[in-house]
């Protein structure tokens, strides 16, 4: 059984935000929510618990940790690490093993911590990396057989210890009753008054067990401490998603330009994705796509051989295979466009279900709508389902042909194969083959002449 402790009770002061510095979002996603993501897989794998430790911002971070499944524990006082451990190993049993994570220390992968897990099995273990510059961290120093003697912190490092690149991660695992065991022997004896959990390691060594120290990726040491930090790891968090998708197959014109948010994102071979794209999980595209220069997409489902042309913006929507989309298209929550539909410049659905082979090509409106197969929806059509209370519902049968600046005053029913003049406020339901005409009779007056302002 594994124990997993998240630290996140931290202010985070340099983000200079109201809001908790583990809630700020790193490619899409909280950056607790990306830990708490790999926790919930290894405990899947291993059985156990996940205990996330909050204090600062409870308020804001504690929906959060209970909306993933996770256990809440309050540090009323934020006494150091140490004393976040301590209060979160309260009532846990002494079997298993107890692991601990960083809610700002997200791209922390399985890779990493497998082993370290494998370490932990008898004695304290420690991830670390081997960094370029280790300005600022504490360095790991080893034994003559490889083993961790002591975590020196940077201030307190002599020359020959700066010089050494390993450092600590501060993510550790270990069998439960030695935390249980060493946890109360730690003391707030230091500049901050608080319980350090690195102490662990000296106070193991101490009463002569072994520490292993187990190195594993840089990035699963890097933490977000300020904005800067946080721009930098999602840099490395999309090129890392980029790549997967270019590896599977698909073609990012420009892939610095393109942005993955979200870890649901699934696009199939031979899909091609222009510059400034935007995806927002959950995704799914089929394969040879075409998705257009500058389109925002969240929450969408593509079928094959579709085409969104550029600045598309679409929500909550789903398109079928081999349409047409754009561009300067919106798609709100609620569209569903089936198989070979046109949804064209400048035109907005929301809540409308659209037939196989529809068209709505230029500057319309459709929203709470069914619309039947091979629908003409003319330039400029709008369906008025607003009432200014209740929303109201629009329904067009197969073969429907809606005349240029057509509006349909719903709730209305126009029958298959209806026909609509141009220029026509539909207010009654239209049966099947009718043509239907609501416009004033055109009146010419001769000679008109148009109102002028006066000469000054």
């Amino acid at each position: 059984m594994l124990n997993i402790v998240i630290l996140a009770a931290g202010k985070g002061s340099r983000m200079h935000s109201s809001l908790p510095k583990v809630l700020h979002e790193l490619a899409g996603e909280p950056l607790l929510g990306h830990v708490i993501s790999v926790a919930k897989s290894l405990v899947q794998k291993r059985g156990g618990r996940i205990r996330v430790v909050t204090g600062h911002g409870s308020d804001q971070v504690d929906p959060f940790v209970l909306e993933q499944g996770a256990e809440i524990v309050h540090q009323r006082q934020q006494l150091g690490t140490g004393h976040a451990l301590q209060i979160a190993m309260d009532g846990l049993a002494s079997e298993g093993q107890t692991l601990v994570l960083y809610g700002d220390v997200p791209l922390i992968s399985e890779e990493d911590i497998d082993p370290l897990i494998a370490a932990g099995e008898s004695g304290l273990a420690v991830l670390t990396a081997v960094v370029g510059d280790p300005t600022g961290y504490g360095r790991i120093i080893r034994d003559t057989t490889g083993n961790v003697v002591s975590i020196v912190e940077h201030r307190d490092a002599s020359e020959s210890e700066r010089a050494i690149s390993e450092i600590n991660s501060g993510i550790y695992a270990a069998p439960t009753s030695l935390f249980q065991e060493l946890l109360p022997l730690l003391t707030n004896g230091n500049a901050q008054n608080e319980y350090y959990l690195t102490d662990c390691v000296q106070l193991s060594v101490n009463s002569g067990r072994e520490v292993y120290g187990v190195e594993g990726a840089v990035t699963a040491t890097m933490g977000v401490n300020d904005r800067l930090q946080l721009a930098e790891l999602n840099q490395l968090l999309q090129q890392e998603r980029r790549n997967a998708l270019m590896s599977a197959g698909v073609t990012l014109v420009a892939p610095e330009t393109v942005y993955l948010n979200g870890s649901d994102i699934h696009i199939q071979p031979d899909t091609i994705i222009e510059p400034n794209v935007t995806l927002n999980s959950p995704v799914s595209i089929g394969s040879n796509v075409q998705i257009g220069f500058g389109s925002h997409l969240t929450n969408v489902v593509i079928g094959d051989g579709s085409v969104i042309k550029p600045y598309t913006v679409a929500e909550s929507a789903s398109v079928g295979a081999n349409a047409q989309v754009g561009p300067f298209t919106r798609l709100r929550p609620g569209t569903e466009l089936s198989d070979a539909t046109h949804v064209g410049n400048f035109c907005e659905t929301k809540n409308a279900k659209v037939g196989e082979g529809s068209k709505i090509n230029h500057l319309s409106y459709v929203g709470d709508a069914v619309i039947g197969k091979r629908v003409n929806v003319g330039a400029g059509t709008i369906t008025c389902n607003y009432d200014g209370a209740y929303k109201h519902q629009t329904t067009l049968g197969d073969d429907v042909f809606v005349g240029s600046n057509t509006s349909l005053i719903a709730p209305v029913t126009l029958g298959d194969g209806v026909t609509t003049g141009a220029g026509s406020v539909i207010t009654t339901d239209v049966e099947q083959q009718h043509l239907a005409l609501a416009r004033s009779k055109q009146i010419n007056i001769p000679a008109y002449q148009r109102p002028k302002k006066p000469k000054d």
